[in-house]
């Protein structure tokens, strides 16, 4: 019998819109979580049996899932405009979760919380604030990983594979649960709990897409909140991380807010990744994993020679008139630290003369979480700063920065086969996709300015100009010298 998966998560692999005339339209999830998933995926089919669970997150979502479609390119359910079911897509199933319940679980606990911790964003002289509106937030989220978890059980049972009766009492399939990031920190625990006795012959694992806070940080959290978080994810059999130092402070959390038995041992874990350690807790042994996500460099690469890229690819040869190129592709998203990038790229055009009228700074930006006021603030505090550099350097035949604030994929792929520097800064990141994204379908081969606080710099380190996220002088230093480094190097 074929291995059976189950994968959880926020944001699924499909979304769904109405067309004009009121019908479903599914179309393809994107972003670097659902990249990653279905890569992994793809490399188990056709063995084993898949299915994945989302949240509703839309109107045209919550219609989707009150019609009950299981797949997206069913023929009786909602169609997929382009025609472009692959093998390897999977059924999916939408949790249509609560508005208020959603709402205050995904963006006041998982977004404006737990987000914050882990990439240390606070400003903790003001922020946060524990009161008793977090606790009513705080219950929705617990309500919102207890609905994952119902779901998670339900198909854990499906067909026959878990038995209802006695241990032993049926054949039971090898069944996987994929549980992934912040948003379902709860979810390993709360599954456990449903499952009881049929939960030994089911493997569970959580995988974090993000940084985690070391000890000191992390305490920022309520103590009934870190020890919950970290008491859920104990649950799984396997916790996974993008790199090492975030693992390592996992296991530090676990010893030092929950008194856990932890062993750092290293070695090789399952499935070839580095094992970071060991933790024991409630009796239960959970394997500490890292496991460095890559990209698909052929299939971006034939993306790139797609004719809507190549489109884009002339328009943007136009706009910067043959000069250098420095690209940067990134949300509107605080961890980014665009600002910064941005004042780095205007320090260098004023310690650095000799490069006006020569360079030019696509910087383009996917809009983030704009239902959070710290976001939208951000938002306009890179848009302001963009036009300060425009009018303090851009003369009538040169315009020295393009900022461009929507989500265009097939843009941004354009750019980064234009770059000559991918500049990539943020302040702390689980990993960094684009910094991998860009060097392969850069056809100049472009330098790489990189953050030491990516997961990303672990693996890219020896061939990237590494900065410090905080020091705008530094990352303007590396801007120059990567403009300067000749072609081949």
């Amino acid at each position: 019998m074929k291995q059976r998966v189950l994968v959880a998560s926020n944001r699924g692999p499909v979304s769904y819109r109405f067309g004009a005339d009121g019908t479903l339209v599914g179309t393809r999830g994107g972003g670097g979580l659902v990249a990653g998933v279905t890569s992994g995926l793809a490399a188990m089919a056709p063995e084993a049996e898949v299915s994945w669970i989302c949240a509703a997150l839309s109107d045209a979502d919550r219609a989707a899932a009150r019609q009950r479609c299981a797949d997206p390119w069913d023929p009786e359910g909602p169609q997929d405009p382009l025609g472009t079911r692959q093998p390897g897509d999977v059924p999916v199933r939408m949790l249509d979760i609560p508005r208020r319940t959603l709402d205050s679980a995904y963006n006041n606990v998982a977004n404006s919380t737990l987000w914050f911790t882990h990439h240390l964003l606070f400003d903790t002289p003001n922020q946060p604030r524990f009161g008793h509106g977090f606790w009513r937030d705080w219950a929705c989220y617990l309500e919102y990983n207890e609905a994952f978890a119902g779901a998670l059980a339900e198909e854990a049972r499906a067909e026959g594979t878990v038995a209802d009766g006695e241990p032993g009492e049926a054949a039971r399939p090898d069944v996987r649960v994929l549980i992934q990031d912040y948003h379902l920190s709860l979810a390993p625990r709360l599954l456990r709990e449903r499952l009881g006795a049929d939960c030994r012959d089911i493997g569970v694992a959580h995988f974090s897409h993000t940084p985690w806070a070391p000890p000191d940080y992390y305490r920022i959290l309520p103590g009934e909140v870190g020890r919950a978080v970290l008491d859920g994810m104990l649950a799984a059999d396997q916790v996974g991380f993008h790199a090492e130092r975030w693992a390592a402070a996992f296991l530090d959390c676990c010893q030092a807010v929950l008194g856990a038995d932890v062993s750092r041992d290293g070695g090789r874990g399952a499935a070839g990744a580095t094992a970071a350690g060991r933790v024991t807790h409630r009796g239960h042994v959970s394997e500490v994993t890292v496991h460095p996500l890559g990209v698909d460099a052929p299939g971006l690469r034939a993306r790139a020679q797609a004719g809507d890229v190549r489109a884009h690819v002339t328009a943007l040869r136009q706009v910067t008139g043959g000069r250098k190129v420095i690209v940067r592709v990134d949300r509107t998203e605080l961890s980014k630290n665009i600002v910064r990038g941005l004042a780095a790229y205007r320090e260098l055009l004023a310690t650095r003369p000799e490069w006006h009228g020569r360079v030019v700074h696509l910087a383009l930006a996917y809009p983030s979480r704009s239902a959070i006021p710290e976001y939208r603030a951000y938002t306009e505090q890179v848009r302001r700063l963009a036009r300060q550099i425009s009018e303090e350097f851009g003369t009538p035949d040169w315009e020295p920065l393009i900022l461009d604030v929507k989500d265009d994929y097939p843009r941004s792929l354009a750019a980064c086969a234009l770059a000559d520097v991918l500049l990539v800064n943020p302040v702390r990141d689980g990993m960094n996709l684009v910094a991998q994204e860009g060097p392969v379908v850069s056809e100049r081969g472009c330098a790489l300015v990189l953050s030491r606080e990516a997961g990303a710099a672990a693996t890219l380190g020896d061939d990237a100009l590494i900065v410090n996220p905080y020091d705008v002088s530094e990352t303007a230093a590396a801007l120059h010298q990567a403009l300067a480094m000749p072609d081949a190097e």
